[in-house]
């Protein structure tokens, strides 16, 4: 059973997605109200999910998802911990700085029941919550703005020209689709790449290869999609 935490400073939206949530069968192992409430639970816990509120009292759920990612944390069946940043306001300018630290996506808090639903099961499995159209808009607009940052630099050296080729198209927001038409490659092929990719990277998710893929200048936010 898929386990997950809410962390929401409103009760009525930690009631309300449980109840959601628990009529799918989606177990709820417990609830916090701050940033501290939710590291303690995701530490005691070991979710599968941690849908995180971005602001919250004492602690945001920005230092939140930090503290709790920089701990590498594991299910109790040894999977990675995934973080859902729940926000009000599309393309809150949090957000950016959330995927930076590791987290796999993000939701708008009147998101629908069945969304609900299909976005924490598709991020238990490990696929980056965010669409690549939305991936994209959002990279284009925070990526030069929070000098502050922690920056997800890496050495791309590493990546093959096909690699490369594949994370400069991922960072242009094409799918898994997408990427197989354009490239003339099944998409389990893309998938392969995709993975090596983040493998070699070292980051959790495409969410992060496409930050990777502006903070080193390989994509700009100028740039246009590939056609």
């Amino acid at each position: 059973m898929t386990r997950v935490v809410i962390a929401d400073d409103q009760a009525l939206v930690r009631t309300g997605f449980s109840m959601i949530l628990a009529s799918e069968g989606i177990e709820v192992a417990g609830h916090a109200a701050n940033g501290h409430e939710a590291i303690a639970a995701t530490r005691r816990l070991r979710p599968d999910v941690v849908l995180m509120d971005i602001r919250m009292p004492e602690l945001d759920g920005l230092e939140a998802t930090r503290r709790i990612l920089a701990d590498t944390p594991v299910t109790s069946a040894g999977d990675p911990v995934r973080v859902v940043i729940l926000t009000t306001f599309d393309l809150d300018q949090y957000v950016y700085a959330a995927l930076t630290a590791g987290a796999s996506g993000f939701l708008l808090k009147d998101v629908t029941p069945d969304h609900l639903i299909h976005a924490v099961r598709l991020v238990r499995d490990g696929d980056a919550l965010l669409a690549p159209t939305i991936t994209r808009r959002l990279i284009e607009r925070f990526a030069q703005a929070d000098p502050e940052r922690v920056a997800l630099h890496r050495d791309l050296a590493t990546l093959t020209p096909r690699e490369l080729e594949v994370l400069t198209l991922l960072a242009g927001g094409l799918s898994n689709p997408e990427l197989a038409a354009g490239l003339r490659l099944s998409e389990a092929t893309v998938k392969t790449h995709i993975t090596r990719i983040l493998t070699k990277l070292q980051l959790r998710d495409r969410v992060q290869a496409v930050v990777v893929a502006y903070e080193t200048g390989l994509v700009t936010p100028s740039a246009r999609r590939p056609g």
